[in-house]
């Protein structure tokens, strides 16, 4: 089953002289509980693909569907709401509250959404990331393995139908590195989640079922 769709996307910044093409015309598909992986050197316009995927940029031209929601018909205040409820972002630099402890930061969405937060799901979703005995603790008590596992139960608790990942371990030392990806495979076969991961990582990229290179904005192989 599909669950995203992109088609013809296209982002251009400035005009003229200093217009620059960041994505260049790109389509493909996902299946739904597929784990993707994009590729890309530094300025290829893989970032540019997920932030557009996810909602948070649009494009020059293009779509965009989402379980099949067309999702830049939506206007600004929409399409803030569906991104909250739908797609699960993952920043290389894990954007947490330094205020708020490690369940109040993975629960953020739903309670932003004014939604119930079940004590036994969250409570799995811990045992999920390990982070049981850490869940009073604040951001700056955490290693930084910790506090991407904590952004990544943050993107999962609201069980999205799409789950991105932007360079997730991209600030971690290479033993934090193999348990975040351990984890977002764990997640991909055990939670269902359909995952798409932005890495310049080829031996990352190769958990994945299928890899996307893109190179100055362009798809150019697929595996």
């Amino acid at each position: 089953m599909e669950i995203l769709r992109v088609e013809n996307l296209t982002k251009i910044y400035g005009k003229d002289s200093t217009e620059v093409v960041a994505l260049d015309n790109v389509s493909f598909s996902v299946e739904k509980g597929e784990f993707v992986a994009i590729v890309g050197a530094s300025g290829s316009g893989k970032s540019t693909l997920l932030h557009l995927i996810g909602g948070v940029d649009r494009p020059t031209s293009g779509k965009v569907f989402i379980d099949g929601n067309d999702i830049f018909q939506f206007n600004d205040d929409k399409l803030a709401i569906f991104r909250r409820r739908q797609v699960g972002l993952i920043y290389q630099f894990y954007n947490l509250i330094p205020i708020l402890n490690v369940e109040e930061n993975i629960t953020l969405p739903l309670s932003l959404d004014n939604r119930e937060v079940k004590k036994e799901t969250l409570d799995e979703m811990l045992k999920l990331l390990g982070l049981q005995d850490r869940r009073k603790h604040l951001p700056n008590e955490l290693s930084g393995g910790q506090q991407q596992r904590t952004s990544i139960g943050r993107a999962l608790i609201t069980n999205p139908t799409l789950v991105l990942a932007d360079e997730p371990t991209g600030n971690l030392d290479s033993k934090s590195s193999d348990e975040i990806v351990s984890l977002l495979k764990k997640s991909n076969k055990e939670l269902k989640q359909t995952i798409i991961m932005i890495t310049h990582n080829m031996e990352i990229a190769k958990i994945a079922d299928r890899i996307i290179t893109i190179e100055d904005g362009k798809i150019t192989r697929e595996v």
